[in-house]
This record gives C-alpha cells, sequence and structure tokens, in this order.
C-alpha cells in the first residue's frame, strides 16, 4: 500500500509540469480528453451520452478533440497505471466516472482539469471543498448520494410493510461508504427498520456476505453504489434473487438487470452534461471557479417481473409514481 502511494506522490510531482488545458487550444494542437471508467465501458449506453453531448456542443471526435479512453473492469488496483497512462499522454483533463477513480487522480495531478460525472458525494469525500467554489482542479456533477437515502428506504416499506430488517451492502475501499453506512443507520429507526452492514471487496465475497445476510435474517439489501458491485452485478443479482431478497439501488442500470427496483440520479443525463464542463475547460475556464452541479433529473425504475417472483405485490400508487416498469 505504501508502495502505491509512493507512486502516486511521484507522479503528482512530475504531472505538475504539463500545460493547464486551455493551451491545448494553439494552432495545430488537438485536445486530448482522457476519460476514467472503473465501472462502465467505452461502448456503453453513458459512453455514447458523453459523445452526444461533445457532439452537441459542437466537437466532432477525432478532428476537434481526441478522446483517450480508459476501463478499469471494476478493478481498483488498476486505477493507478490507468492515471499513469494517461498522464504520460498528456492529456488536457480527465472524465471521470467513480468517486474512487477521481480520489486516485487527484492524488496524482493537482494541474490537469478533473471532470466528476458520477461521483457520490464529492464535498463529504473530500474532493472538492465546496459545491458553489469547488477549488484545485476538480469540478463537474455531484449524484446526491446523501440526500436519497431516506426515499430508498421508505420505497423498501413501501413494497414490503411488514419490512422490519435491512442489509447494507458496502466496500470498505470506497472512500464514501463508511459515511452511507453511518446516514443510513441513523436513518432506519425512524422507519421501524433494524440495519446490519455487510463489507465486501471483491466479488469472492458476494456469497459469504449474502449467506451472512441469511443467517440474520434480513429481508432486504440496500446496495450502496460502487463500481466493483456493478462489473459483476449479475453474480451479485443471482445470489440475492437465490435467497429471496428485495434490492434497492441507486440507478436504473440494476433494475434493468433484474434487482427489484432503483431511486436516483439520471446516469445518462449527468454524462451528457459532464461535456459542458469540458467545453468551459477547454476554452479557458479553470475548475476550481466552476460550481459542482446537481442532478436536475431523477428515475424511480421498478422491474415488476422480479416483485412478482419474490411474491410482492407493488401499490398501484408506486407504480403510478415510477418513470419505468418493466414488465
Amino acid at each position: 500500500m505504501s508502495t502505491r502511494r509512493e507512486f502516486i506522490t511521484a507522479l503528482g510531482s512530475a504531472a505538475a509540469a504539463w500545460p493547464v488545458a486551455a493551451r491545448a487550444q494553439q494552432a495545430g494542437r488537438v485536445p486530448k480528453i482522457g476519460v476514467l471508467l472503473v465501472g462502465l465501458r467505452p461502448d456503453g449506453r453513458e459512453a455514447k451520452q458523453f459523445r452526444l453531448g461533445l457532439r452537441d456542443l459542437g466537437y466532432s471526435e477525432g478532428r476537434d478533440v481526441v478522446i483517450e479512453w480508459r476501463s478499469a473492469n471494476g478493478d481498483y488496483d488498476r486505477l493507478p497505471n490507468l492515471v499513469a497512462d494517461l498522464v504520460q499522454r498528456r492529456v488536457d483533463l480527465i472524465v471521470q466516472d467513480s468517486t474512487v477513480g477521481t480520489e486516485v487522480t487527484k492524488r496524482a495531478t493537482s494541474t490537469i482539469p478533473i471532470v466528476m460525472a458520477l461521483v457520490l458525494d464529492p464535498v463529504g469525500s473530500g474532493l472538492v471543498r465546496s459545491l458553489a467554489s469547488p477549488g484545485g482542479n476538480i469540478t463537474g456533477l455531484s449524484m446526491m448520494a446523501t440526500e436519497l437515502y431516506p426515499k430508498r428506504l421508505q420505497l423498501l416499506k413501501d413494497v414490503n410493510p411488514q419490512l422490519t430488517r435491512v442489509a447494507v451492502l458496502w466496500n470498505p475501499d470506497h472512500p464514501f461508504h463508511v459515511r452511507a453506512v453511518e446516514s443510513l443507520k441513523r436513518i432506519a429507526p425512524s422507519l421501524s427498520i433494524e440495519l446490519s452492514s455487510v463489507a465486501v471487496r471483491s466479488p469472492e465475497q458476494f456469497g459469504p456476505a449474502i449467506s451472512n445476510a441469511i443467517q440474520e435474517k434480513v429481508q432486504a439489501l440496500y446496495v450502496v453504489e460502487d463500481p466493483i458491485f456493478f462489473a459483476h452485478q449479475t453474480t451479485l443479482l443471482e445470489l440475492a434473487s437465490g435467497a429471496r431478497l428485495l434490492t434497492v439501488h441507486e440507478l436504473r442500470r440494476w433494475p434493468e438487470a433484474s434487482a427489484l427496483m432503483s431511486y436516483g440520479p439520471d446516469l445518462h443525463d449527468l454524462f451528457r452534461r459532464s461535456a459542458f464542463y469540458v467545453d468551459r475547460i477547454l476554452k479557458g475556464a479553470k475548475p476550481g471557479d466552476l460550481p459542482v452541479e446537481q442532478p436536475t433529473k431523477f428515475e424511480l425504475v421498478i422491474n415488476l417481473k422480479t416483485a412478482k417472483t419474490l411474491g410482492l405485490a407493488v401499490p398501484p400508487t408506486l407504480l403510478a409514481l415510477s418513470d419505468e416498469v418493466i414488465e
């Protein structure tokens, strides 16, 4: 672990010499955008939305900008090398899809602008000073994770009024997850829910985690968003289904893959909006002067097929409020 920190520190010293992104606009130089994905894929729908956002702003990939895509495939250990590669290629800014990726990149460079497309709580994670005035070399979008915790627990209660025991699935290697678990534990008593926490660092720990949840007689899983969980979502959801556990998530990509439901920001909208920050920075704006935006679009998605498999009767009022019902 110390070796990795030393490596990142050394990398940060080297990166300090790179020019700011605005200089990429000099004659004859096509700006390079690094996109570091931890849980998503360069050929996925979110990446497509980012490309569309750039196109809407007048950029043609290959002509006006070059995009250097990097994907960790849900493996945090790959991040330092991926960041090092982008820095060595002298990208003019780096777009992120995760809190951990942003954290690693922040340690590696204080000069290359960083744009957050998907970060749970940039202030709570210590990535920016404040939403209004982020300071430093980071800006972008917040997913408003903390504010939505009560709503998701309430949704579980709405679907199953007899619900009393919920396990939180979280990753100790994620800088924000400890705060997430603490927040959920404060909220749960007001809904007459007893909360337990199940820490998972790798897909190999999914099975034991679900077994532990069964032993504790939990009825549902609250899955805190994490790229590692998403990269191995099929395994996780099969185990939860086998244990007949309700699951609630932050993003629609989960119920689309057979989870019960999700409530949270529109992922595609966030990625598309992140292109706005890229445009501003390439035109000379300083990241620290660009306020961090919060989501403007939220969506409730329910997988009715999964609900029926679990023997749940989703209230008609809840179905009416849903942005999408998967049947």
